[in-house]
């Protein structure tokens, strides 16, 4: 076989990628075999072949065909022909596999459930790079959509992906390489969902029941940002879009409709009823209160220590005009502002710390508060640092000074399962409704299956009315505008009574009562009958991925 020089390719791996450029491949020996071909009886030289680009590197066939009998030199040009030719097929079958099955909805992360504060805070991402993470999400080889939902208490990402299991891979990977986690050691601590499964996942997530603070409402707040800030990113797409809206509806009505909220504490809230289970009793109201930060889990904060007494506080914060608005809000309260500059100062006066910030690194770090004096009687000595932040505002390092003692938001749960029995109970209301939602989501994911072939019988359709009116208008000669509008309209009419049955046949809705199996039987029944071929926007969008995996 060596004197055969394979200079073009077409080939797919195991789990059927498409390849077709020889310089990103390795190339381990070949043989030749005749066959029977879409072009004939032919030589096809057959090779075992390696893509260069990827760490796992993967084996696969790369054909050549040759024509039976031709020369080497007589056959360059043949060679590339039916080499392109032979891709062109499998590329088209690749079209087929991948546009017949749907693609599927992932989530992966990680939560105050699955992996501590450590972990978290190397992932968290602020709002501000979330964009920047959907576009980078959207260029890996089979993501289709991304969203990215960061908070204190999780970091999820959720995608619309060609292939689930190498979807899983590369959404991995790239956590991996963004927060520098190794992948192992990563994978620990993940939770991988699909389609249903996701989709319940992110309605229980608004709803607030898979908060550590079952029922608190600020995490349906942080999911109305992920589509907020999603609308202006083009990875955000329809699919993920209407996902995240269906969540934010069932988030509303599990909170309108069952007491889950009444009387749930919020993460601020916990942070409060810690303090108080810390402080020597009636400490809260002698100590000397210092709250970093003036944004909204801040403003929860100063909520829930005003309502337990605590009505003097000093609120350091990098700009002024934020506490101004605090103060405002709370006219019964002291609220003293301090620059960022004066936060060891204040530090150091202080018996109780509060920090929520949205700072990447410590903002207290163990030489800083060594060097602080000693807490207040009221606090029997020991300075209390309560840090709500992710990534942390205090070092680890802190805790190990004996005067100290340092809380993080994993600390929370001895508040939480207090009252946990009662909103457990509160919580099977609220799954019942999840489940009424989930069915909406569901049938409206369906319906868009059709969306395609009812796009290209309306097409068709139009495009005979069209040729139709055409002949009609070319026989009348000379006609007034005001009938040749009339025919025009006429000729519309009837296409649109004409499609409504077929169109009602393939929608879906909540309220109907085909089955979404007789709904696709109507879609290729439809397609057949009208010889509705994959439409060129498909074969691109297709072409497109294929052209990424050869890179």
């Amino acid at each position: 076989m060596s004197a055969i020089r394979i200079t073009s390719f077409a080939g797919v791996w195991p789990q059927g990628e498409l390849f077709y450029n020889k310089k990103d491949l390795r190339i381990q020996g070949s043989c030749s075999v005749e066959m029977s071909t879409p072009f004939g009886k032919q030589f096809v030289s057959v090779a075992l072949a390696q893509r260069k680009c990827l760490r796992n590197r993967r084996w696969g066939l790369a054909v050549a065909i040759l024509d039976k009998g031709s020369s080497l030199a007589a056959s360059t040009h043949k060679i590339k022909t039916s080499s392109l030719e032979a891709f062109q097929q499998l590329r088209t079958s690749g079209a087929d596999r991948y546009t017949s099955e749907r693609s599927s909805i992932l989530v992966l992360g990680l939560s105050v459930h699955t992996a501590p504060v450590e972990m978290r805070e190397k992932l968290a991402l602020p709002e501000a790079e979330w964009p920047r993470a959907i576009e980078e999400l959207c260029n890996q080889n089979h993501i289709e959509e991304a969203a990215v939902l960061s908070t204190c208490n999780r970091m999820e990402i959720y995608v619309v992906a060609l292939s689930w299991h190498r979807g899983v891979r590369e959404i991995s990977e790239w956590m991996s390489k963004t927060s520098g986690i190794p992948i192992g050691e990563l994978r620990e601590h993940l939770f991988i969902l699909q389609n249903r499964d996701a989709t319940e996942h992110l309605f229980r997530v608004a709803s607030g029941l898979d908060s550590l603070v079952l029922g608190e409402g600020q995490i349906l707040a942080q999911v109305k940002q992920v589509y907020k800030i999603g609308q202006g990113v083009v990875g955000f797409g329809r699919c993920l879009s209407g996902l995240f809206k269906q969540s934010i509806t069932a988030g509303k009505r599990v909170r309108s409709e069952t007491n889950i909220a009444a009387g749930a504490v919020s993460i601020s809230s916990a942070a409060v009823e810690l303090a108080l289970m810390k402080l020597p009793e009636g400490g809260l109201l002698a100590a000397h209160v210092l709250v970093v930060g003036a944004g909204k889990m801040s403003k929860l904060l100063i909520k829930h220590l005003v309502s337990k007494g605590c009505c003097k506080l000093v609120v350091v914060n990098r700009s002024e005009q934020r506490v101004v608005e605090l103060q405002n809000e709370f006219p019964e309260a002291e609220l003293i502002y301090q620059p960022l500059n004066k936060l060891l100062e204040c530090a150091g006066e202080a018996d109780l710390i509060f920090t929520s910030t949205a700072s990447e690194s410590p903002i207290f770090l163990k030489e800083e508060v060594l060097s602080l004096k000693s807490a207040s009687d009221a606090a029997a000595g020991i300075r209390c640092f309560i840090d709500i932040s992710v990534p942390r505002n205090v070092s680890a390092c802190v805790s190990e000074i004996s005067s100290v003692q340092v809380f993080n938001v994993d600390d929370l749960r001895e508040v939480v399962e207090a009252n946990k029995e009662e909103r457990k109970r509160k919580a099977v209301e609220a799954q019942l409704i999840i489940e009424e939602e989930l069915k909406s989501f569901e049938a409206w994911r369906d319906s868009l299956e059709t969306v395609p072939t009812i796009k290209k019988l309306r097409a068709y359709a139009e495009k005979v009315r069209a040729s139709e009116l055409e002949k009609c208008l070319s026989k009348f000669g000379d006609i007034s505008a005001k009938n040749r509008k009339l025919i025009d309209e006429l000729s519309r009419g009837i296409v649109n009574k004409l499609l409504h049955g077929p169109m009602q046949h393939l929608r879906t809705d909540t309220t109907n009562t085909r089955t979404v199996s007789e709904i696709v039987e109507n879609m290729h029944a439809l397609e057949r009958m009208f010889d509705l071929k994959l439409g060129s926007a498909s074969l691109e969008q297709f072409r497109s991925k294929v052209e990424k995996l050869s890179e």
